[in-house]
Protein backbone atom coordinates (compact mmCIF):
# COMPACT_ATOMS: atom_id res chain seq x y z
CA UNK A 1 0.00 0.00 0.00
CA UNK A 2 1.25 3.48 -0.87
CA UNK A 3 1.29 5.30 2.44
CA UNK A 4 3.01 8.59 1.64
CA UNK A 5 6.27 6.81 2.45
CA UNK A 6 8.37 9.95 2.45
CA UNK A 7 10.75 11.64 4.80
CA UNK A 8 11.02 15.40 4.99
CA UNK A 9 14.30 17.32 4.99
CA UNK A 10 14.53 21.09 5.30
CA UNK A 11 16.24 24.13 6.76
CA UNK A 12 13.40 26.56 7.64
CA UNK A 13 13.68 28.09 4.17
CA UNK A 14 12.41 25.25 2.04
CA UNK A 15 11.89 21.49 2.22
CA UNK A 16 12.06 18.33 0.13
CA UNK A 17 10.32 14.97 0.33
CA UNK A 18 12.50 11.88 -0.09
CA UNK A 19 10.91 8.52 -0.90
CA UNK A 20 11.68 5.21 0.78
CA UNK A 21 14.02 4.48 -2.13
CA UNK A 22 15.83 7.83 -1.86
CA UNK A 23 14.05 9.60 -4.71
CA UNK A 24 13.40 13.31 -4.18
CA UNK A 25 9.87 13.60 -5.56
CA UNK A 26 8.96 17.06 -4.23
CA UNK A 27 11.08 20.14 -3.74
CA UNK A 28 10.45 23.85 -4.25
CA UNK A 29 13.28 26.38 -4.42
CA UNK A 30 14.27 28.90 -3.25
CA UNK A 31 11.33 28.91 -0.77
CA UNK A 32 8.61 26.57 0.44
CA UNK A 33 6.02 28.28 -1.76
CA UNK A 34 8.18 28.70 -4.87
CA UNK A 35 7.51 26.71 -8.02
CA UNK A 36 8.65 23.09 -7.80
CA UNK A 37 11.92 21.83 -9.27
CA UNK A 38 10.90 18.20 -8.58
CA UNK A 39 7.20 17.28 -8.57
CA UNK A 40 6.91 13.57 -9.34
CA UNK A 41 4.63 13.48 -6.31
CA UNK A 42 2.01 15.28 -8.41
CA UNK A 43 2.72 13.67 -11.77
CA UNK A 44 4.60 10.38 -12.23
CA UNK A 45 5.32 11.09 -15.88
CA UNK A 46 6.38 14.72 -16.17
CA UNK A 47 6.82 15.99 -12.59
CA UNK A 48 10.57 15.37 -12.33
CA UNK A 49 12.62 13.67 -9.62
CA UNK A 50 16.16 12.96 -8.41
CA UNK A 51 16.81 9.35 -7.46
CA UNK A 52 19.09 6.36 -7.79
CA UNK A 53 18.53 3.14 -9.67
CA UNK A 54 20.06 -0.12 -8.44
CA UNK A 55 19.50 -3.72 -9.48
CA UNK A 56 16.64 -5.71 -7.99
CA UNK A 57 18.87 -7.47 -5.47
CA UNK A 58 19.14 -4.36 -3.29
CA UNK A 59 16.93 -3.73 -0.28
CA UNK A 60 16.47 -0.30 1.30
CA UNK A 61 16.03 0.85 4.84
CA UNK A 62 15.25 4.46 5.75
CA UNK A 63 15.57 6.28 9.06
CA UNK A 64 16.42 9.65 10.55
CA UNK A 65 19.81 9.97 12.11
CA UNK A 66 19.12 9.96 15.83
CA UNK A 67 17.89 13.30 17.21
CA UNK A 68 18.27 15.11 13.88
CA UNK A 69 16.33 15.98 10.73
CA UNK A 70 19.02 14.27 8.61
CA UNK A 71 17.55 11.40 6.59
CA UNK A 72 19.47 8.21 5.79
CA UNK A 73 18.49 5.66 3.12
CA UNK A 74 20.62 2.52 3.30
CA UNK A 75 20.99 0.35 0.19
CA UNK A 76 22.15 -3.25 0.80
CA UNK A 77 22.83 -6.29 -1.38
CA UNK A 78 24.83 -8.91 0.47
CA UNK A 79 28.15 -7.16 1.19
CA UNK A 80 27.48 -4.30 -1.23
CA UNK A 81 26.25 -1.45 0.96
CA UNK A 82 26.03 2.34 0.62
CA UNK A 83 23.96 5.08 2.21
CA UNK A 84 22.35 8.23 0.84
CA UNK A 85 22.41 10.89 3.55
CA UNK A 86 20.00 13.74 2.73
CA UNK A 87 19.78 17.13 4.41
CA UNK A 88 19.37 20.83 3.82
CA UNK A 89 22.23 22.74 5.50
CA UNK A 90 21.30 24.74 8.59
CA UNK A 91 23.51 26.03 11.37
CA UNK A 92 24.50 29.14 13.32
CA UNK A 93 27.05 31.49 11.78
CA UNK A 94 29.56 33.43 13.91
CA UNK A 95 27.59 36.66 13.41
CA UNK A 96 24.52 35.13 15.06
CA UNK A 97 22.52 34.54 11.87
CA UNK A 98 21.68 31.18 10.30
CA UNK A 99 23.26 29.51 7.32
CA UNK A 100 20.27 28.04 5.47
CA UNK A 101 20.84 28.31 1.71
CA UNK A 102 18.22 27.23 -0.86
CA UNK A 103 19.90 23.89 -1.55
CA UNK A 104 20.13 20.30 -0.43
CA UNK A 105 23.06 17.91 -0.14
CA UNK A 106 23.00 14.19 -0.90
CA UNK A 107 26.05 12.62 0.71
CA UNK A 108 26.80 9.16 -0.69
CA UNK A 109 28.48 7.19 2.07
CA UNK A 110 30.38 4.10 0.99
CA UNK A 111 29.97 1.29 3.55
CA UNK A 112 31.27 -1.98 2.05
CA UNK A 113 31.62 -4.23 -0.99
CA UNK A 114 31.34 -2.99 -4.57
CA UNK A 115 27.94 -1.31 -4.84
CA UNK A 116 26.79 0.08 -8.19
CA UNK A 117 24.16 2.66 -8.98
CA UNK A 118 22.75 4.81 -11.73
CA UNK A 119 21.76 8.41 -11.06
CA UNK A 120 18.27 9.37 -12.25
CA UNK A 121 18.48 13.16 -12.34
CA UNK A 122 15.44 14.71 -14.02
CA UNK A 123 14.60 18.23 -12.78
CA UNK A 124 11.46 19.89 -14.16
CA UNK A 125 11.46 23.55 -13.22
CA UNK A 126 8.44 25.81 -12.73
CA UNK A 127 5.98 23.02 -11.86
CA UNK A 128 7.11 21.19 -15.03
CA UNK A 129 5.59 23.88 -17.23
CA UNK A 130 7.40 24.34 -20.53
CA UNK A 131 10.65 22.52 -21.26
CA UNK A 132 13.53 22.10 -18.82
CA UNK A 133 16.89 21.73 -20.59
CA UNK A 134 19.87 20.28 -18.71
CA UNK A 135 23.53 20.75 -19.69
CA UNK A 136 26.94 19.67 -18.42
CA UNK A 137 29.31 22.61 -17.77
CA UNK A 138 32.88 22.62 -16.47
CA UNK A 139 31.96 23.01 -12.81
CA UNK A 140 28.35 21.89 -12.61
CA UNK A 141 25.27 20.55 -14.31
CA UNK A 142 22.73 23.31 -14.99
CA UNK A 143 19.02 23.03 -15.76
CA UNK A 144 17.15 25.92 -17.36
CA UNK A 145 13.58 26.84 -18.10
CA UNK A 146 13.32 30.02 -20.14
CA UNK A 147 9.89 29.82 -21.72
CA UNK A 148 7.22 31.55 -19.57
CA UNK A 149 9.50 32.10 -16.60
CA UNK A 150 13.28 32.05 -16.47
CA UNK A 151 14.55 29.64 -13.82
CA UNK A 152 17.71 27.65 -13.15
CA UNK A 153 18.94 24.81 -10.94
CA UNK A 154 22.61 23.94 -10.37
CA UNK A 155 23.94 20.49 -9.50
CA UNK A 156 27.48 20.01 -8.17
CA UNK A 157 29.10 16.60 -7.69
CA UNK A 158 32.51 14.95 -7.48
CA UNK A 159 31.28 12.12 -9.72
CA UNK A 160 31.69 12.20 -13.49
CA UNK A 161 29.03 14.70 -14.62
CA UNK A 162 28.44 13.11 -18.03
CA UNK A 163 27.97 9.70 -16.39
CA UNK A 164 25.54 11.22 -13.90
CA UNK A 165 23.42 12.91 -16.54
CA UNK A 166 23.47 9.93 -18.91
CA UNK A 167 22.42 7.52 -16.17
CA UNK A 168 25.55 5.38 -16.64
CA UNK A 169 26.38 2.67 -14.11
CA UNK A 170 28.73 4.04 -11.46
CA UNK A 171 30.78 1.90 -9.07
CA UNK A 172 31.03 3.24 -5.52
CA UNK A 173 34.24 2.57 -3.57
CA UNK A 174 34.48 5.86 -1.64
CA UNK A 175 32.27 8.69 -0.37
CA UNK A 176 30.77 11.11 -2.90
CA UNK A 177 28.34 14.02 -2.84
CA UNK A 178 25.70 15.95 -4.74
CA UNK A 179 24.71 19.52 -3.98
CA UNK A 180 21.64 20.84 -5.81
CA UNK A 181 20.86 24.50 -5.34
CA UNK A 182 18.99 27.51 -6.62
CA UNK A 183 22.12 29.66 -6.86
CA UNK A 184 25.41 29.18 -8.68
CA UNK A 185 28.13 28.79 -6.03
CA UNK A 186 30.94 31.34 -5.91
CA UNK A 187 33.38 28.57 -5.02
CA UNK A 188 33.04 25.07 -6.44
CA UNK A 189 32.07 22.76 -3.54
CA UNK A 190 34.03 19.57 -2.89
CA UNK A 191 33.61 16.46 -0.74
CA UNK A 192 35.19 18.00 2.37
CA UNK A 193 32.83 20.97 2.09
CA UNK A 194 29.81 18.65 1.87
CA UNK A 195 31.11 16.67 4.86
CA UNK A 196 31.57 19.86 6.90
CA UNK A 197 28.05 21.05 6.02
CA UNK A 198 26.76 17.69 7.23
CA UNK A 199 28.62 17.87 10.55
CA UNK A 200 27.51 21.44 11.23
CA UNK A 201 23.88 20.63 10.39
CA UNK A 202 24.00 17.54 12.60
CA UNK A 203 25.27 19.62 15.54
CA UNK A 204 22.54 22.22 14.93
CA UNK A 205 19.76 19.62 15.24
CA UNK A 206 21.34 17.89 18.23
CA UNK A 207 21.56 21.23 20.03
CA UNK A 208 18.03 22.21 19.02
CA UNK A 209 16.50 18.98 20.30
CA UNK A 210 18.48 19.15 23.53
CA UNK A 211 16.39 22.20 24.46
CA UNK A 212 13.21 20.10 24.20
CA UNK A 213 12.06 18.42 27.43
CA UNK A 214 12.28 14.63 27.58
CA UNK A 215 9.31 12.48 28.54
CA UNK A 216 9.23 9.03 30.02
CA UNK A 217 6.56 7.90 27.53
CA UNK A 218 6.36 8.66 23.81
CA UNK A 219 9.53 10.76 23.88
CA UNK A 220 10.63 9.61 20.44
CA UNK A 221 7.27 10.55 18.89
CA UNK A 222 7.25 13.93 20.62
CA UNK A 223 10.80 14.69 19.45
CA UNK A 224 10.13 13.71 15.84
CA UNK A 225 6.93 15.74 15.76
CA UNK A 226 8.68 18.78 17.28
CA UNK A 227 11.42 18.61 14.64
CA UNK A 228 8.78 18.26 11.92
CA UNK A 229 7.01 21.39 13.16
CA UNK A 230 10.34 23.20 13.19
CA UNK A 231 10.90 22.13 9.56
CA UNK A 232 7.56 23.74 8.67
CA UNK A 233 8.60 27.15 10.02
CA UNK A 234 9.92 29.89 7.74
CA UNK A 235 12.76 31.70 9.48
CA UNK A 236 12.79 34.82 7.37
CA UNK A 237 9.36 36.03 8.52
CA UNK A 238 8.33 33.74 11.38
CA UNK A 239 5.44 32.21 9.41
CA UNK A 240 4.52 28.56 10.07
CA UNK A 241 3.22 26.46 7.18
CA UNK A 242 0.22 24.16 7.42
CA UNK A 243 2.12 21.54 5.37
CA UNK A 244 5.00 21.27 2.90
CA UNK A 245 2.89 20.26 -0.12
CA UNK A 246 0.04 21.24 -2.36
CA UNK A 247 -2.85 19.20 -3.74
CA UNK A 248 -2.34 15.88 -1.97
CA UNK A 249 -5.99 14.80 -1.92
CA UNK A 250 -8.17 14.09 1.10
CA UNK A 251 -9.63 11.25 -0.98
CA UNK A 252 -7.94 9.60 -3.99
CA UNK A 253 -9.56 10.65 -7.25
CA UNK A 254 -11.63 13.47 -5.76
CA UNK A 255 -11.28 17.25 -5.89
CA UNK A 256 -10.56 18.14 -2.22
CA UNK A 257 -7.02 19.15 -3.16
CA UNK A 258 -5.65 22.34 -1.64
CA UNK A 259 -2.38 24.24 -1.45
CA UNK A 260 -1.20 24.19 2.18
CA UNK A 261 2.12 26.03 1.80
CA UNK A 262 0.72 29.05 3.59
CA UNK A 263 0.39 30.34 7.12
CA UNK A 264 -3.06 29.82 8.60
CA UNK A 265 -3.37 31.92 11.75
CA UNK A 266 -5.19 29.04 13.46
CA UNK A 267 -2.79 26.23 12.58
CA UNK A 268 0.31 28.34 13.15
CA UNK A 269 -0.88 29.70 16.49
CA UNK A 270 -1.63 26.20 17.73
CA UNK A 271 1.86 25.12 16.63
CA UNK A 272 3.46 28.07 18.42
CA UNK A 273 1.52 27.35 21.60
CA UNK A 274 2.87 23.79 21.63
CA UNK A 275 6.41 24.82 20.73
CA UNK A 276 6.49 27.48 23.43
CA UNK A 277 5.33 24.86 25.94
CA UNK A 278 8.35 22.84 24.80
CA UNK A 279 10.56 25.83 25.56
CA UNK A 280 11.41 26.95 22.01
CA UNK A 281 11.39 30.73 22.35
CA UNK A 282 12.85 31.75 19.01
CA UNK A 283 10.14 30.22 16.87
CA UNK A 284 7.53 31.86 19.13
CA UNK A 285 9.21 35.27 18.93
CA UNK A 286 9.48 35.14 15.15
CA UNK A 287 5.82 34.20 14.74
CA UNK A 288 4.74 36.98 17.09
CA UNK A 289 6.73 39.44 15.00
CA UNK A 290 5.04 38.05 11.87
CA UNK A 291 1.59 38.72 13.37
CA UNK A 292 2.49 42.17 14.69
CA UNK A 293 3.82 43.17 11.27
CA UNK A 294 0.55 42.02 9.67
CA UNK A 295 -1.56 44.29 11.89
CA UNK A 296 -0.36 47.86 11.29
CA UNK A 297 -3.73 49.40 12.16
CA UNK A 298 -5.46 48.91 15.49
CA UNK A 299 -8.83 48.11 13.90
CA UNK A 300 -7.57 46.01 11.00
CA UNK A 301 -9.19 42.62 10.76
CA UNK A 302 -6.97 39.58 10.46
CA UNK A 303 -7.27 37.35 7.43
CA UNK A 304 -7.50 33.65 8.27
CA UNK A 305 -4.26 33.02 6.37
CA UNK A 306 -1.33 34.74 4.69
CA UNK A 307 1.53 33.90 2.40
CA UNK A 308 4.72 32.95 4.23
CA UNK A 309 6.20 36.33 3.35
CA UNK A 310 3.08 38.12 4.58
CA UNK A 311 1.24 38.20 1.24
CA UNK A 312 -2.44 38.99 1.66
CA UNK A 313 -3.64 37.95 -1.80
CA UNK A 314 -3.32 34.21 -2.46
CA UNK A 315 -5.03 33.83 -5.82
CA UNK A 316 -5.93 30.20 -6.52
CA UNK A 317 -5.25 28.63 -9.90
CA UNK A 318 -5.13 25.12 -11.35
CA UNK A 319 -2.11 23.52 -13.02
CA UNK A 320 -4.02 21.46 -15.54
CA UNK A 321 -0.91 20.02 -17.20
CA UNK A 322 -0.20 17.96 -14.06
CA UNK A 323 -2.23 14.77 -13.55
CA UNK A 324 -2.25 15.06 -9.76
CA UNK A 325 -1.31 12.63 -6.97
CA UNK A 326 -2.54 9.18 -8.10
CA UNK A 327 -4.59 10.97 -10.76
CA UNK A 328 -6.35 13.26 -8.28
CA UNK A 329 -6.85 16.58 -10.04
CA UNK A 330 -6.90 19.51 -10.05
CA UNK A 331 -3.45 20.49 -8.83
CA UNK A 332 -3.90 23.90 -7.21
CA UNK A 333 -1.49 26.66 -6.31
CA UNK A 334 -2.75 29.52 -4.20
CA UNK A 335 -5.78 29.17 -1.93
CA UNK A 336 -9.07 31.03 -2.30
CA UNK A 337 -9.88 30.39 1.37
CA UNK A 338 -7.85 33.51 2.22
CA UNK A 339 -11.00 35.55 1.51
CA UNK A 340 -13.10 33.68 4.06
CA UNK A 341 -14.28 35.06 7.37
CA UNK A 342 -13.57 32.85 10.37
CA UNK A 343 -14.25 34.37 13.76
CA UNK A 344 -12.29 31.74 15.71
CA UNK A 345 -8.85 33.06 14.77
CA UNK A 346 -9.00 35.87 17.34
CA UNK A 347 -9.43 33.46 20.23
CA UNK A 348 -6.67 31.21 18.99
CA UNK A 349 -4.28 34.15 18.59
CA UNK A 350 -5.21 35.54 22.01
CA UNK A 351 -4.58 32.12 23.52
CA UNK A 352 -1.04 32.17 22.09
CA UNK A 353 -0.35 35.69 23.36
CA UNK A 354 -1.44 34.57 26.83
CA UNK A 355 0.69 31.45 26.61
CA UNK A 356 3.78 33.42 25.57
CA UNK A 357 3.38 35.91 28.39
CA UNK A 358 3.00 33.04 30.86
CA UNK A 359 6.03 31.12 29.59
CA UNK A 360 8.36 34.00 28.73
CA UNK A 361 7.05 36.83 30.92
CA UNK A 362 10.55 38.10 31.71
CA UNK A 363 11.74 37.76 28.14
CA UNK A 364 9.12 39.47 25.97
CA UNK A 365 10.47 42.59 24.30
CA UNK A 366 7.24 43.73 22.65
CA UNK A 367 4.81 43.79 25.59
CA UNK A 368 3.34 47.16 24.62
CA UNK A 369 2.56 45.93 21.11
CA UNK A 370 0.96 42.79 22.57
CA UNK A 371 -1.22 44.89 24.84
CA UNK A 372 -2.29 47.06 21.89
CA UNK A 373 -3.05 43.89 19.94
CA UNK A 374 -5.02 42.46 22.86
CA UNK A 375 -7.24 45.54 23.06
CA UNK A 376 -7.71 45.48 19.30
CA UNK A 377 -8.72 41.80 19.31
CA UNK A 378 -11.34 42.32 22.01
CA UNK A 379 -12.70 45.32 20.08
CA UNK A 380 -13.05 43.24 16.90
CA UNK A 381 -14.67 40.35 18.81
CA UNK A 382 -17.13 42.67 20.57
CA UNK A 383 -18.26 44.01 17.19
CA UNK A 384 -18.46 40.70 15.30
CA UNK A 385 -18.94 37.71 17.63
CA UNK A 386 -22.68 37.57 16.93
CA UNK A 387 -22.13 37.25 13.18
CA UNK A 388 -22.08 33.89 11.33
CA UNK A 389 -18.89 32.74 9.57
CA UNK A 390 -17.34 29.90 7.53
CA UNK A 391 -16.10 27.99 10.57
CA UNK A 392 -12.94 26.02 11.28
CA UNK A 393 -13.56 23.63 8.36
CA UNK A 394 -13.82 26.46 5.81
CA UNK A 395 -17.17 25.57 4.30
CA UNK A 396 -17.14 27.35 0.97
CA UNK A 397 -20.89 27.97 0.88
CA UNK A 398 -23.19 29.54 3.47
CA UNK A 399 -22.23 31.16 6.78
CA UNK A 400 -23.49 29.71 10.05
CA UNK A 401 -23.25 30.33 13.78
CA UNK A 402 -20.63 27.65 14.36
CA UNK A 403 -20.17 26.56 17.97
CA UNK A 404 -16.39 26.39 17.69
CA UNK A 405 -16.22 29.97 16.39
CA UNK A 406 -18.39 31.20 19.26
CA UNK A 407 -16.31 29.35 21.85
CA UNK A 408 -13.15 30.90 20.44
CA UNK A 409 -14.71 34.36 20.57
CA UNK A 410 -15.32 33.67 24.27
CA UNK A 411 -11.70 32.45 24.52
CA UNK A 412 -10.43 35.71 23.01
CA UNK A 413 -12.10 37.71 25.76
CA UNK A 414 -11.21 35.20 28.50
CA UNK A 415 -7.50 35.24 27.58
CA UNK A 416 -7.53 39.03 27.16
CA UNK A 417 -8.80 39.30 30.74
CA UNK A 418 -5.98 37.04 31.91
CA UNK A 419 -3.42 39.06 29.94
CA UNK A 420 -4.73 42.32 31.39
CA UNK A 421 -4.19 40.92 34.90
CA UNK A 422 -0.69 39.66 34.01
CA UNK A 423 0.25 43.12 32.73
CA UNK A 424 -1.51 44.99 35.54
CA UNK A 425 -3.78 46.81 33.07
CA UNK A 426 -7.19 46.29 34.69
CA UNK A 427 -9.30 49.33 33.76
CA UNK A 428 -11.18 47.43 31.05
CA UNK A 429 -11.92 44.39 33.22
CA UNK A 430 -15.59 45.14 34.11
CA UNK A 431 -16.51 45.72 30.45
CA UNK A 432 -14.59 42.65 29.26
CA UNK A 433 -15.95 40.38 32.00
CA UNK A 434 -19.50 41.37 31.07
CA UNK A 435 -18.79 40.56 27.40
CA UNK A 436 -17.25 37.22 28.37
CA UNK A 437 -20.35 36.27 30.37
CA UNK A 438 -22.66 37.38 27.55
CA UNK A 439 -20.92 35.11 25.03
CA UNK A 440 -20.80 32.19 27.48
CA UNK A 441 -24.53 32.45 28.14
CA UNK A 442 -25.28 32.61 24.41
CA UNK A 443 -23.26 29.44 23.74
CA UNK A 444 -24.76 27.45 26.61
CA UNK A 445 -28.27 28.35 25.44
CA UNK A 446 -27.86 27.90 21.69
CA UNK A 447 -25.08 25.34 21.09
CA UNK A 448 -26.51 22.62 23.34
CA UNK A 449 -28.98 20.27 21.64
CA UNK A 450 -31.22 18.62 24.20
CA UNK A 451 -32.39 15.92 21.79
CA UNK A 452 -28.84 14.92 20.77
CA UNK A 453 -27.54 15.49 24.32
CA UNK A 454 -24.47 17.22 22.98
CA UNK A 455 -23.01 20.54 21.91
CA UNK A 456 -23.44 20.49 18.13
CA UNK A 457 -21.66 21.89 15.10
CA UNK A 458 -23.73 25.07 14.91
CA UNK A 459 -26.58 26.79 16.70
CA UNK A 460 -29.93 25.00 16.27
CA UNK A 461 -28.24 22.15 14.39
CA UNK A 462 -28.50 18.41 15.12
CA UNK A 463 -25.11 17.74 13.47
CA UNK A 464 -22.11 16.72 15.56
CA UNK A 465 -18.64 18.11 14.97
CA UNK A 466 -15.27 17.04 16.39
CA UNK A 467 -14.17 20.65 16.87
CA UNK A 468 -16.50 21.10 19.86
CA UNK A 469 -14.21 18.71 21.77
CA UNK A 470 -11.87 21.71 22.14
CA UNK A 471 -14.39 23.51 24.37
CA UNK A 472 -12.66 21.89 27.34
CA UNK A 473 -9.10 22.52 26.09
CA UNK A 474 -9.75 26.25 25.90
CA UNK A 475 -11.21 26.35 29.39
CA UNK A 476 -14.81 27.02 28.41
CA UNK A 477 -16.14 23.97 30.24
CA UNK A 478 -14.78 21.52 32.81
CA UNK A 479 -13.86 18.03 31.58
CA UNK A 480 -16.15 16.45 34.18
CA UNK A 481 -19.14 18.68 33.37
CA UNK A 482 -22.06 16.35 32.49
CA UNK A 483 -22.71 18.18 29.22
CA UNK A 484 -19.10 17.80 28.09
CA UNK A 485 -18.97 14.11 29.05
CA UNK A 486 -22.24 13.59 27.19
CA UNK A 487 -20.83 15.40 24.13
CA UNK A 488 -17.73 13.18 24.08
CA UNK A 489 -19.96 10.07 24.28
CA UNK A 490 -22.24 11.33 21.49
CA UNK A 491 -19.27 12.09 19.25
CA UNK A 492 -17.81 8.65 19.94
CA UNK A 493 -21.08 7.02 18.99
CA UNK A 494 -21.75 9.07 15.86
CA UNK A 495 -18.39 10.22 14.43
CA UNK A 496 -16.01 7.42 15.44
CA UNK A 497 -15.30 4.60 12.97
CA UNK A 498 -12.77 1.92 13.98
CA UNK A 499 -11.02 4.39 16.26
CA UNK A 500 -10.82 7.17 13.64
CA UNK A 501 -13.00 10.26 13.63
CA UNK A 502 -15.02 12.05 11.01
CA UNK A 503 -14.77 15.82 11.33
CA UNK A 504 -18.53 15.84 10.79
CA UNK A 505 -20.98 13.71 8.86
CA UNK A 506 -23.30 16.30 7.38
CA UNK A 507 -22.65 16.87 3.68
CA UNK A 508 -20.48 19.85 2.80
CA UNK A 509 -19.77 21.59 -0.51
CA UNK A 510 -18.16 18.41 -1.89
CA UNK A 511 -20.33 15.66 -0.38
CA UNK A 512 -19.70 13.37 2.58
CA UNK A 513 -16.04 13.12 3.68
CA UNK A 514 -14.65 9.60 3.28
CA UNK A 515 -11.41 10.05 5.20
CA UNK A 516 -10.65 10.84 8.80
CA UNK A 517 -9.12 14.21 9.68
CA UNK A 518 -6.17 13.09 11.79
CA UNK A 519 -6.20 15.95 14.28
CA UNK A 520 -9.81 15.14 15.21
CA UNK A 521 -8.83 11.66 16.37
CA UNK A 522 -6.12 13.17 18.57
CA UNK A 523 -8.69 15.62 19.99
CA UNK A 524 -11.01 12.72 20.74
CA UNK A 525 -8.27 10.73 22.48
CA UNK A 526 -7.43 13.79 24.58
CA UNK A 527 -11.09 14.15 25.52
CA UNK A 528 -11.34 10.49 26.53
CA UNK A 529 -8.33 11.02 28.76
CA UNK A 530 -9.77 14.19 30.28
CA UNK A 531 -13.13 12.61 31.17
CA UNK A 532 -11.33 9.81 33.00
CA UNK A 533 -11.15 7.04 30.38
CA UNK A 534 -7.36 6.93 30.52
CA UNK A 535 -6.86 3.30 29.50
CA UNK A 536 -9.12 3.60 26.47
CA UNK A 537 -7.35 6.84 25.49
CA UNK A 538 -3.93 5.18 25.70
CA UNK A 539 -5.07 2.18 23.63
CA UNK A 540 -6.59 4.44 20.95
CA UNK A 541 -3.44 6.61 20.87
CA UNK A 542 -1.08 3.69 20.39
CA UNK A 543 -3.32 2.33 17.66
CA UNK A 544 -3.30 5.71 15.93
CA UNK A 545 0.50 5.94 16.11
CA UNK A 546 0.65 2.75 14.03
CA UNK A 547 -1.01 4.59 11.14
CA UNK A 548 1.90 7.00 10.71
CA UNK A 549 4.38 6.17 7.97
CA UNK A 550 7.65 4.28 8.44
CA UNK A 551 9.26 7.41 9.92
CA UNK A 552 6.37 8.27 12.25
CA UNK A 553 5.14 11.14 10.04
CA UNK A 554 1.47 12.00 9.56
CA UNK A 555 -0.45 13.75 6.82
CA UNK A 556 -3.78 15.55 7.16
CA UNK A 557 -6.08 12.55 6.72
CA UNK A 558 -6.30 8.77 7.12
CA UNK A 559 -8.51 6.60 4.92
CA UNK A 560 -11.13 4.90 7.09
CA UNK A 561 -10.91 1.54 5.32
CA UNK A 562 -7.29 1.11 4.20
CA UNK A 563 -5.68 3.36 6.87
CA UNK A 564 -3.43 4.91 4.21
CA UNK A 565 -2.26 8.48 4.74
CA UNK A 566 -4.01 11.11 2.63
CA UNK A 567 -3.95 14.89 2.33
CA UNK A 568 -1.05 17.30 2.49
CA UNK A 569 2.13 16.12 4.17
CA UNK A 570 3.59 16.32 6.68
CA UNK A 571 0.73 18.17 8.36
CA UNK A 572 1.49 20.62 11.17
CA UNK A 573 -2.00 20.18 12.63
CA UNK A 574 -1.52 16.43 13.04
CA UNK A 575 1.91 16.70 14.66
CA UNK A 576 1.01 19.46 17.11
CA UNK A 577 -1.99 17.40 18.25
CA UNK A 578 0.22 14.31 18.53
CA UNK A 579 2.54 16.23 20.86
CA UNK A 580 -0.32 17.54 23.01
CA UNK A 581 -1.87 14.09 23.32
CA UNK A 582 1.44 12.36 24.01
CA UNK A 583 2.28 14.86 26.76
CA UNK A 584 -1.13 14.34 28.38
CA UNK A 585 -0.77 10.56 28.26
CA UNK A 586 2.80 10.82 29.58
CA UNK A 587 1.53 12.03 32.94
CA UNK A 588 2.73 10.04 35.93
CA UNK A 589 0.23 7.34 36.89
CA UNK A 590 -1.34 7.26 40.33
CA UNK A 591 0.63 4.07 41.09
CA UNK A 592 3.91 5.78 40.15
CA UNK A 593 3.06 8.78 42.33
CA UNK A 594 2.67 6.44 45.29
CA UNK A 595 6.07 4.91 44.54
CA UNK A 596 7.58 8.38 44.26
CA UNK A 597 8.67 7.97 40.65
CA UNK A 598 9.12 11.29 38.89
CA UNK A 599 8.28 11.58 35.20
Amino acid sequence: MNNLDYGIIGNCRSAALVSKKASIDWCCLPKFDSASVFAKLLDDEIGGSFGFEVDEGYTTEQFYQENTAILVTRFSKDNDVFEVIDFMPRYHKPNGTYHSPPEFIRYIKYVSGKPELQVAYDPKLEYAKGVTSTYVKDDFIVSLNNEDTYDTLFLYTDLDKEAVLNGDTISIDADHFFLAGYNEKLFVPHLKYASLEYERTKVYWLNWLERTPTYKKYNEQISRSAMTLKLLSYDKTGAVLAAATTSLPETIGEVRNWDYRFCWIRDASMVIKVMSQLGHKNIARRYLRFIIDLMPDKDEKLQIMYGISGEKKLTEESLDHLSGYKGSSPVRVGNAAYMQKQNDIYGILMDVIHQLLLNFSNDIDNGEELWTMTKGIVWVVSKHWQEPDKGIWEFREGDQHFTFSKVLCWTAVDKAIKVSKLLGKTSKLPKWEALEEEIRKDIMENAWNEKVQAFTQAYNSPDLDASVLLMESYGFIDAKHPKFVSTVKAIEQNLCYEGLLYRYKNKDDFGLPSSSFTICTFWFINSLYKIGEEQKATEQFEKLLCYGNHLGLFSEDIDFKTKRLLGNFPQAYSHLALIETAINLSNVTAEERVKGIIS
